[in-house]
C-alpha cells in the first residue's frame, strides 16, 4: 500500500510541473519543453517498472500465465489474434515461456498510450493525470491486461471522433479489437456520442431504453450469441455499480450548468456530455447485462478529459478554486475506496510481489 501511495502522489507531483500547452519558439527548445520531457519520461519509467517488474499481481495473472503457456502450446484459447501472436512471437525469440516479457509490452504500449491521450487531449494535463491515478485506472491496468490496452485504444481515437477522421478512428478500433474484441463497441456508441441530438430524439432514445427493463432474456441472447464463451458461466451475471452511478449523476449535474454556455454547440464538449450521458443510461437499465462496467468504463473514461474542460470554462477564479478543491477530494474518496478494495479476489492487485523476490505460483498446466 505505501509503495502505491508513494509512486502516486510521486507521479502526480511529477505532473503538476507539465504543461501540455506550453509557448512555442522557433529553432529552440523552451525550459517548460525540457521539464515537460524530463516529466512525462518521469512518470512513464515509475509507471512502466511498477507495472513490468510486477509477479503474480493481479486477479487474473495466474490465468494469463496459463492463456500464454496454451497459445505456445497450440492449444484453444479464448483470446484474440492479437494477443496470440504476440505471445508466440516473445515465446519464439526468447526461447522459452518469458510471460514477463508479454506483461511488460502490454504495461509500455498501454501506459504510453494512456499518456499520451491525455497530454495531446487534456485541458490541464496535471488535472488529468491526477484523475487518472485517483480514478483506479492505472491500477487497474494490473488486471485485465487486454481490456485495458483497448481501453486506452479508446481514449487516444477520442481525438479522432472528436475531428471527424472517421478512418483514423475506424483504423485504430480494427487494430485495438484484435487484442481485445470489446473495444469494437466504441464504433457505435462514440459515433452515436458524437452526434447533437434534438430533444424528441432523446426523448425516443429514453423510451428505447426502457426497452431494457422488459426484454432481459432477448438482450442476453444477443450477447450469448456474440460471446458464445459467456454461455453457462459466470460471466453471464449481471451487475451495477452504484459508485458509478453516482460519480455519472456527479458529471452530469456539474455539466448540466454549463450546457448553454460551453457544451451546446462545441462539438469536443458535447461529446464528453453524451459519453457521460450513454454511461449513465448503461449503468441504471443494463445491470443485467455481463460485465457492464466494461462497457461503461469505454465511455467513463472521458471523465479525465471533461472533468479538466469543465474547469477551464468557469471563468471566475474563486469559484474554479472551489470547484478544482471539490474534484480533488472527491476523487481522493474514490482512490480510499479503490484501494480499500485492492486485497479483495475482484482486484488482488495487493500485495505488491516482484519477480525480483518472488517466484510464479504454479499455473492449472502445472497441476495435471
Amino acid at each position: 500500500m505505501i509503495l502505491y501511495l508513494a509512486v502516486a502522489a510521486g507521479t502526480v507531483l511529477l505532473a503538476a510541473m507539465v504543461e501540455n500547452h506550453p509557448a512555442l519558439q522557433p529553432y529552440r527548445v523552451t525550459r517548460q519543453q525540457m521539464c515537460n520531457r524530463v516529466c512525462l519520461l518521469s512518470v512513464f519509467f515509475i509507471l512502466f517498472a511498477l507495472s513490468a517488474c510486477r509477479q503474480n499481481v493481479g486477479n487474473d495473472y495466474a490465468k494469463y500465465v496459463e492463456f500464454m503457456h496454451l497459445v505456445n502450446s497450440n492449444a484453444y484459447v479464448p483470446t484474440e489474434p492479437g494477443f496470440n501472436l504476440l505471445v508466440k512471437i516473445v515465446y519464439g525469440l526468447s526461447g522459452f515461456e518469458n510471460y514477463l516479457l508479454v506483461f511488460a509490452i502490454y504495461a509500455f504500449v498501454t501506459i504510453f498510450l494512456f499518456l499520451l491521450a491525455i497530454y495531446e487531449q487534456s485541458d490541464e494535463f496535471p488535472m488529468s493525470y491526477f484523475l487518472f491515478m485517483a480514478l483506479g485506472y492505472y491500477f487497474q491496468t494490473f488486471n485485465t491486461v487486454r481490456y485495458y490496452l483497448a481501453l486506452a485504444v479508446a481514449l487516444y481515437s477520442m481525438k479522432f471522433v472528436v475531428r471527424k477522421q472517421w478512418g483514423r478512428f475506424l483504423l485504430l478500433a480494427a487494430l485495438g479489437s484484435f487484442f481485445h474484441k470489446s473495444l469494437l463497441v466504441i464504433l457505435p456508441l462514440y459515433f452515436l456520442a458524437s452526434v447533437t441530438w434534438k430533444k424528441w430524439q432523446l426523448a425516443l432514445i429514453g423510451v428505447f431504453c426502457t426497452t431494457f427493463l422488459f426484454f432481459q432474456d432477448f438482450y442476453l441472447k444477443v450477447v450469448v450469441f456474440l460471446y458464445p464463451t459467456y454461455e453457462d458461466t459466470e460471466y453471464l451475471t449481471g451487475g451495477t455499480s452504484y459508485i458509478n452511478i453516482l460519480r455519472c449523476l456527479g458529471v452530469l449535474v456539474l455539466s448540466l450548468f454549463y450546457y448553454r454556455k460551453s457544451i451546446r454547440g462545441n462539438r469536443r464538449m458535447q461529446f464528453y456530455f453524451y459519453l457521460n450521458l450513454g454511461a449513465l443510461v448503461l449503468y441504471v437499465f443494463c445491470s443485467f447485462l455481463p460485465i457492464i462496467s466494461r462497457i461503461g468504463y469505454y465511455l467513463t473514461v472521458s471523465h479525465i478529459l471533461f472533468l479538466p474542460a469543465l474547469l477551464q470554462e468557469t471563468e471566475n477564479a474563486k469559484w474554479r478554486n472551489l470547484l478544482r478543491a471539490g474534484m480533488i477530494l472527491a476523487a481522493v474518496l474514490y482512490f480510499i475506496l479503490f484501494m480499500g478494495r485492492a486485497y479483495d479476489d475482484g482486484l488482488l492487485i495487493l500485495p505488491y510481489k516482484s519477480f525480483f523476490f518472488h517466484d510464479m505460483v504454479n499455473i492449472l498446466s502445472d497441476m495435471n
